[in-house]
């Protein structure tokens, strides 16, 4: 089994040569540690270690642990997976941001439960197609400002920035141009003053790729493999 700690004090090790290379301060970025398929005894450590926030990818999975964390409010839960708007309600019950609002009518149905809840303020993150790829979901780059100016009516949403997930590459240096165009991206709509929005996160950057994301500007990377290992999912 792996060691958790040690890969832990690993990825952060990586993140500061990373943030070093480009002269970034290393405390600007922030791991949200991909626990799917962990059982909840081998997050405890990390919590104890100061991590900042778990991010899980099923709902179902991440209520379960919710529910039976005694440390769960000494942490943030960041809801990372495609969330299908039947799971809007359940997903609102533990996650503090939501990752994945790939549709306008996601954006829709969390505004409409987090009334029926009387949940004063939900924060997302837009996801972002950069790549194109049919497999992924996501907004397309050119479709991010519209959908802000319609995102404005959702008074119960506020969008803290932009999610990518660039296509797994054996070189990791070929992901930059993915990480590259969300940053620039996010640039341009922090220029416009777009109600309801703030450029806040840029979430992007995995096990294999976070090096390159680091340098690239993301500040909340996701990282599951490189602190628990390999994982049965």
């Amino acid at each position: 089994m792996a060691d958790v700690l040690a890969n832990w004090q690993c990825v952060q090790a990586r993140i500061r040569q990373a943030a070093a290379r480009v002269g970034r301060l290393p405390e600007d970025i922030h791991v949200v540690a991909v626990t799917k398929g962990v059982a909840i005894e081998r997050v405890q450590p990390l919590v104890e270690v100061g991590i900042r926030a778990v991010g899980e990818n099923r709902v179902q999975e991440a209520i379960a642990k919710y529910e039976s964390a005694a440390w769960r409010d000494e942490i943030e839960w960041h809801f990372i997976g495609h969330l299908q708007r039947n799971k809007v309600r359940q997903c609102l019950s533990f996650a503090d941001l939501v990752h994945s609002v790939d549709s306008l009518r996601l954006l829709a149905e969390i505004d409409r439960r987090a009334a029926a809840l009387e949940l004063d303020e939900i924060k997302v993150l837009l996801q972002v197609n950069v790549s194109g790829e049919k497999s992924k979901f996501g907004f397309a780059p050119e479709e991010v400002p519209r959908a802000l100016e319609q995102a404005c009516e959702h008074k119960r949403v506020l969008i803290q920035g932009l999610m990518t997930i660039a296509p797994y590459e054996e070189d990791p240096e070929d992901t930059r141009p993915y990480f590259r165009q969300l940053r620039m991206l996010g640039e341009e709509l922090s220029s416009k003053g777009f109600p309801r929005f703030e450029m806040k996160y840029l979430s992007m950057g995995m096990t294999n790729d976070f090096e390159i994301a680091v340098e690239e500007g993301a500040n909340l990377l996701r990282i599951g493999t490189a602190i628990f290992g390999e994982r049965q999912l």
